[in-house]
Formats: C-alpha cells, structure tokens, sequence
C-alpha cells in the first residue's frame, strides 16, 4: 500500500507530531528547554506544514514545551547543576560553567543557585578546578622544574582562556612540587 503524502495536517495532528519529536529528542540528549524550542524550530522548518502559519507555531511548540515540563521531562534546574557537577569534575571554572549554561539558555535565578551551591559546597573551587586542569593538560607545577620557567606565560594564559582568574592562575602556578604532589593525592 503507498502512503498518500499530500494529507492535510491539523493542529492537533501537529501538536502531537511535535510532541513526538521532543519526546525522542529528550530521550537521546536530556537538553534544556531552550535546546529543545531550538530543535523544534529547526525541525518545523524543516518539514514546513503550509497550512499552520508561522507565527503560532512558537505558540505550539510552547505547549508542547509546558506540557513536557509540567510532566517533568525536562527541567532546567536540574540540567544546570547536573551539568555544573560533570564540568566540575573535568576541572572547569566557575566562570565557564555560568558562561556555558548562559549559552544552552538557562535562566539566571538557576544559574546563580547553581553557583552559590558550588561556592558552598567549596569556597575555593577554582583553585582545585584549576588544579585538575594542570594535571590534565601537564601544566605549570605538573611540569619539570627546569621546564616551569620557560613555560610560565603559556601556562598562565591557558589558565586564563578557561576562565580562571589571575590571582588563582598564579596562586597555582607558584605551588611547589610537593604541595602539588599532596593536593593531587587528596582529589
């Protein structure tokens, strides 16, 4: 039997297309509800019904985005501490996890609980984030003795592009080896 292509979508039929399509999106990628809009626009562009105009499918998509979130399929609050806690663990700064979740579309009262928790849990954060970091990337007192000195600027500056202040940035770099040695130990 060939499917007839040229049927008329109704809204409802829309809606419940669009649900669908948030469903398995939500399914692969736990996004945030600012992804999930994106990823609904792109995908009714795609598609392009013609008979549902424009301007009521932000409203559509609205729905379907309330809905999802009055069933608790998504939720920004915890996407942004889940993702806080996993760059966390990589070793990101404060600045770049508030820049990143500003970037996905969180809201700022989420962003700032998110980082008043971390500051709790930890009022020196970065210190030990940018010290994950040196062990991961084997910069500044990761380094040979003979090597720290040659090397310094380059370390700092890359201490700097992920979002680590200059008095942490040098607070790092001037640990000795040993104390360097002690601090990898406990994390």
């Amino acid at each position: 039997m060939i499917p007839i292509r040229n049927r008329k979508k109704t809204l409802e039929f829309t809606v419940d297309e669009m649900r669908n399509f948030a469903l398995t999106y939500v399914e692969k990628y736990a996004p945030s509800k600012q992804q999930l809009k994106i990823y609904l626009l792109k995908k009714y562009l795609k598609f392009s019904v013609t008979n549902i105009k424009k301007q009521n499918v932000n409203d559509l998509i609205d729905i379907v985005l309330s809905d999802l979130e009055k069933n608790k399929f998504i939720n920004d609050k915890f996407y942004s501490s889940s993702k806080a806690k996993n760059m966390i663990q990589r070793g990101n700064s404060i600045n770049k996890i508030r820049n990143y979740l500003i970037g996905k579309g969180i809201n700022d009262r989420f962003i700032s609980d998110t980082v008043n928790k971390i500051k709790e849990n930890n009022s020196d954060q970065d210190f030990f984030s940018a010290i994950k970091l040196c062990k991961k990337k084997r910069i500044g007192p990761s380094r040979t003795e003979d090597n720290r000195a040659l090397f310094y600027k380059k370390d700092i500056s890359l201490l700097a592009r992920n979002g680590f202040d200059y008095e942490t940035s040098k607070k790092v770099m001037d640990i000795n080896k040993d104390d360097y040695i002690k601090i990898i130990n406990l994390l």
